[in-house]
C-alpha cells in the first residue's frame, strides 16, 4: 500500500533563525550548571564524601568521547531529530525508530521532572517552605504553560531567554563559585581525597562502591550536548557550526561545574554533617543551600532560588523543544499515528504547534501521575538520566558498525584516523555508564525502584514494538528528507554566506 510522503512542501519546512551562538546557547540551557550541579551534589557527596569531585572528570571525559561521535554524525546528517535520524540512516529504519523511541521519551519525562524541580524553588519564593505534593504538580502545570506558550511565540523568544540564562547561570555559578574560594574556605584541599562518605558496599570501584554510585548520578551533569543537533533544521551553516555547539557546549558546562563544585565542597562549614548516613538526625539533606546561606546569610537566599528558578526554566524550555522536535521529526516520516496532524506548523513562526502541545499533555499527564505516588516521580527521576544513556548508545553502536564496515562517509567534521578508536571508547564509555546507573542497588525503600529503568525500558519498548508494528509500512525514506534537506542547506548557504 503508498501513502503520500508529508515532506514535499514548504509547509513542511522549518525557519532557520538559530546561529552558532543559539545553538550553543540552546545546548548550555538545556544541561544548565545549576541543574546539572543541584540536582546532584547532595547525593553525589552523601554517597561518597568530597571524593565525588573526581567523578566530575570521568564522566566528563567519557561523554567528550561522545560528544565528538556524535560531532561527526550531526555534521554528516543534520537533520532534525538528531539521534533518531543518525541511527536510522547508520542501521536502518526500525533501528532508527527505537532508538528516537528512547530519547523522545526520556526528553518528556526529563521535562516533567525539571519543571516539578522548579516549582519546589518556585514555591519557597513565594512562602510555601513545605509544599504538597499537589501544590508542586499546580506550580509546575503553571510553569509547563508558561513555557509552551513562550515555544508557540517563537525562536526570538526562545534566543533572548536561553541568552539571558546564560548570563544568570554564569554569574551565580562562577560569580559566587569565586566569591566562596576567595572569601568563604572552610576546607583543605586535602578534603577531596579524605575518603569521606557513607560507603555503600565493600569495594570502592564495585557496581556497589560509593564513587561509582556518584558517577551514576554525575551522569546527569553531562547530557544534553546533543540536543543541539534536534533543532538542526533551524540552524545556519548546521554542518559547520552544530559539531562546534556540540562540543563546546559540553566543555564550557564541565568547567563552569567542576569550578561551582570545587567552591562549595571547601566552602562547607560542617562536612562531618554533610557526609553522615541519611538516617542522621543532623544529616544536611541540602549541603548547597546549606552552604551559601551559612556563608552569604540568609538575605542572600531568595536571590539565588530565582537564579536557580532561571537555570530550571532554561532548562525545561529546552528540553520541551527538543521533545517537539523529534516528534515533529518522527511525523514528518510518517513514523507515528497521527502524523498529519503532528507536522502541521504554524504559518508565521513555522513552529511545530500540533508537537509542543503534545510534549504539554503529555507532561500535565506525568504531574498528574507524580502527584498520585511519589514513586512514580521516583521512577521518573531514575529512569531520565540512564534513558539518556540508552539513547546515545544507539547512534553510537551504530556509528561504530558503519566503521567497521568500512562504509562510513564522514561530514565536513571528521576526526580522520582517530575516529574508529573514539567510537570505541564512547560505546564502552556509554554501555558501562548505562549499567552503572541502571544496575539494581538496593538504595530505595520501595526494592522495586531499583529495577526501575528497567521496568521503564520494558514498558515504554512494548508499547513501542506495538506502534512500529503500525506505522513501519508507512514511513517515508530517508533519502526523500536528505533531498530536501540539502537543498534548504544550500538554499540557507546562499542567503547567509560565510
Amino acid at each position: 500500500m503508498s501513502h503520500a510522503p508529508l515532506t514535499t512542501t514548504e509547509e513542511h519546512t522549518l525557519k532557520r533563525e538559530f546561529s552558532l551562538w543559539s545553538s550553543f546557547a540552546f545546548a548550555f540551557a538545556f544541561i544548565s550548571p545549576i541543574v546539572a550541579l543541584y540536582g546532584i551534589f547532595g547525593l553525589a557527596i552523601s554517597t561518597a564524601g568530597p571524593t565525588f569531585w573526581f567523578g566530575f572528570f570521568l564522566v566528563f571525559g567519557g561523554q567528550l568521547l561522545v560528544a565528538f561521535v556524535f560531532a561527526q554524525l550531526v555534521s554528516r546528517w543534520p537533520i532534525e531529530g538528531s539521534i533518531y535520524q543518525w541511527s536510522r540512516r547508520l542501521i536502518g529504519n526500525g533501528y532508527g525508530w527505537f532508538a528516537g523511541w528512547a530519547y523522545m521519551w526520556t526528553l518528556v519525562i526529563a521535562m516533567a521532572t525539571v519543571a516539578l524541580g522548579a516549582a519546589g524553588f518556585m514555591a519557597s519564593i513565594f512562602g510555601l517552605d513545605a509544599p504538597t505534593g499537589t501544590q508542586k504538580a499546580l506550580i509546575a502545570f503553571v510553569i509547563l504553560l508558561a513555557g509552551t506558550g513562550l515555544n508557540l511565540v517563537g525562536r526570538q523568544a526562545l534566543k533572548v531567554f536561553m541568552t539571558a540564562s546564560i548570563a544568570a547561570e554564569v554569574i551565580g555559578s562562577l560569580g559566587l563559585g569565586t566569591w566562596l574560594l576567595l572569601f568563604h574556605r572552610n576546607q583543605p584541599l586535602s578534603v577531596l581525597t579524605d575518603g569521606l562518605g557513607s560507603g555503600l558496599g565493600d569495594g570502592y570501584l564495585a557496581l556497589s562502591g560509593p564513587f561509582l554510585v556518584a558517577v551514576a548520578f554525575i551522569g546527569w551533569s553531562f547530557v544534553g550536548f546533543e540536543s543541539a543537533g534536534a533543532i538542526a533544521e533551524e540552524v545556519h551553516e548546521p554542518r559547520r557550526n552544530l559539531p562546534k555547539a556540540v562540543v563546546f557546549s559540553l566543555s564550557f558546562i564541565a568547567v563552569v561545574v567542576i569550578y561551582s563544585s570545587l567552591a562549595i565542597i571547601l566552602a562547607i562549614p560542617d562536612m562531618a554533617a554533610v557526609t553522615s548516613a541519611l538516617d542522621d538526625p543532623n544529616h544536611i539533606a541540602d549541603p548547597v543551600s546549606s552552604t551559601l546561606t551559612a556563608a552569604l546569610g540568609d538575605t542572600i537566599a531568595k536571590p539565588v532560588e530565582i537564579l536557580f528558578v532561571i537555570g530550571f526554566l532554561a532548562s525545561f524550555l529546552a528540553l520541551q523543544t527538543s521533545a517537539s522536535r523529534v516528534i515533529w521529526a518522527y511525523a514528518r516520516d510518517g513514523a507515528l499515528p497521527g502524523a498529519r496532524a503532528l507536522t502541521r506548523l504554524s504559518k508565521v513562526q513555522k513552529q511545530p504547534v500540533v508537537a509542543i502541545t503534545v510534549t504539554t499533555v503529555v507532561g500535565a499527564l506525568l504531574f498528574l501521575l507524580s502527584n498520585l505516588s511519589p514513586d512514580i516521580y521516583l521512577l521518573m527521576v531514575n529512569f531520565t538520566t540512564g534513558g539518556f544513556f540508552l539513547a546515545f548508545l544507539f547512534p553510537l553502536v551504530g556509528a561504530l558498525v558503519v566503521q567497521l564496515r568500512g562504509t562510513w562517509r564522514p561530514g565536513p567534521f571528521t576526526l580522520g584516523r582517530g575516529s574508529l578508536l573514539v567510537t570505541v571508547l564512547a560505546v564502552v564509555w556509554a554501555a558501562f555508564e548505562f549499567l552503572n546507573i541502571s544496575w539494581p542497588r538496593p538504595v530505595n525503600a520501595a526494592r522495586w525502584l531499583d529495577w526501575s529503568v528497567w521496568i521503564a525500558v520494558a514498558v515504554l519498548g512494548v508499547l513501542g514494538a506495538l506502534i512500529f508494528a503500525s506505522v513501519r509500512s508507512r514511513i517515508v525514506t530517508a533519502s526523500l528528507i536528505d533531498q530536501e534537506e540539502l537543498a534548504d542547506e544550500v538554499a540557507d548557504e546562499m542567503t547567509h554566506p560565510v
